[in-house]
């Protein structure tokens, strides 16, 4: 079916001045991976962010892979995952030998709780997993100290909340690791792909690139020529005395060079969705059935707008009239990850999560990206309130 407004979409579209960076970048550079743009990107993304040790990777899920991997888990090792997040937030580190603890979220906030975290809390708990879903940038100083009392390693997936901050604190700079997307539906994008890493830790830091590139580094010893044995050694990363292999998780010089500049509008664009986000939200307030979460704050960019309904029945219905009626098509998003089969068949089908699973039978996203016109947020309001009051 072809719809008047898709919910899918590529988030942004380049201004002309990023446009010429990508064609700047591809003309003039010998080099399209591992260059000096790598380099430029990660110190903007430090000093944007406030936090040293950033790493860009060809995605998120390269970045959460790198953190399972560096989180070295032993036997009976626990690591406390919502249910309610998508599925790259877990299966890394079912890979690299973890056991999932699930937790459940806050039906308010729409991420993880810290009670139903504390709760979950073992001797066998090595890291906990925190989502800031929707563009909402859950406050985790409360949570984080606690967690630093026990040993506890807290991995912020940023995914979905660039550019948030409470007070002078930006989000991802709590976690002992930290990740960012520059996916195709993120606030900003690096031609689709693209991700970034920061590491609080700074001798495991220093193994990154290692492990980022195949395991490339310099000879620890001068030569007289530098072909004599090979352009670049090759080693194994250690830290504390456990060997870790490489991984290609290369990011291309382009997608630097333009996720530089995108940089500089970050702000711009969440100020923009969060605006759009609460007069949508305002517009539709005398409509009690359908719950949305309004922060009108840094702490969300909004980079999905998502709300629920008192029950399923009405949520389905609301859907499938907009969809077929209006032509504008809401999604469902976040199936709880134990009722998927990829984690039922790994034994991870049971879960108490009951907010979790309340909100996803409930819940409805609009199209809400970035390049959507005036005009068409408008047709969305209109056609949802048309679409609630027949219901």
């Amino acid at each position: 079916m072809k719809y008047r407004i898709p919910f899918s979409s590529k988030s942004i579209d380049y201004t002309e001045e990023e446009m010429l960076v990508i064609k700047d970048t591809i003309t003039s550079l010998n080099i399209l991976t591992m260059g000096n743009k790598i380099t430029e990107f990660e110190n903007k993304f430090e000093n944007f962010i406030g936090k040293k040790n950033a790493f860009a990777v060809n995605s998120a899920t390269s970045a959460l892979e790198l953190t399972a991997q560096l989180c070295n888990f032993k036997k009976n090792d626990e690591v406390i995952i919502p249910t309610h997040t998508y599925t790259s937030s877990c299966y890394p580190f079912i890979k690299n030998g973890a056991k999932i603890v699930w937790a459940d979220i806050d039906l308010d906030t729409r991420v993880v709780s810290d009670e139903s975290i504390i709760n979950k809390l073992t001797k066998n708990t090595k890291a906990v997993v925190v989502p800031h879903l929707y563009g909402y940038f859950k406050d985790v100083r409360t949570l984080k100290e606690i967690l630093n009392t026990k040993n506890v390693l807290l991995i912020e997936d940023a995914a979905q909340a660039i550019g948030t901050s409470i007070g002078d604190d930006k989000v991802g700079t709590f976690g002992d690791f930290s990740i960012f997307s520059f996916h195709s539906h993120k606030n900003i994008t690096t031609l689709g792909e693209g991700g970034m890493l920061i590491v609080d830790n700074e001798e495991i830091s220093k193994e990154i690139p290692k492990l980022r590139h195949n395991g490339h580094c310099d000879f620890d010893y001068s030569r007289n020529e530098y072909w004599k044995p090979a352009m670049g050694n090759l080693d194994i990363s250690v830290i504390n005395n456990e060997m870790f292999f490489p991984n290609n998780y290369c990011i291309t010089e382009v997608q630097c060079a333009l996720g530089s500049i995108l940089l500089d509008r970050v702000y711009d664009i969440n100020s923009s969705k969060r605006r759009r986000a609460i007069r949508f939200i305002e517009e539709l307030k005398e409509f009690d059935i359908l719950n949305f979460h309004k922060v009108d704050s840094l702490q969300h960019n909004y980079h999905l707008l998502a709300a629920y309904f008192n029950n399923h029945e009405v949520r389905d219905r609301f859907i499938e009239l907009m969809a077929n009626e209006e032509g504008i098509q809401c999604a469902v998003q976040y199936l709880p990850l134990n009722r998927y089969d990829f984690y039922r068949k790994l034994g991870y089908s049971d879960s108490s999560c009951q907010n979790a699973d309340y909100f996803f039978d409930r819940m409805v996203s609009f199209p809400f990206h970035h390049r959507l016109t005036d005009n068409e947020i408008d047709q969305i309001l209109s056609s949802t309130k048309k679409i609630l009051k027949k219901i």
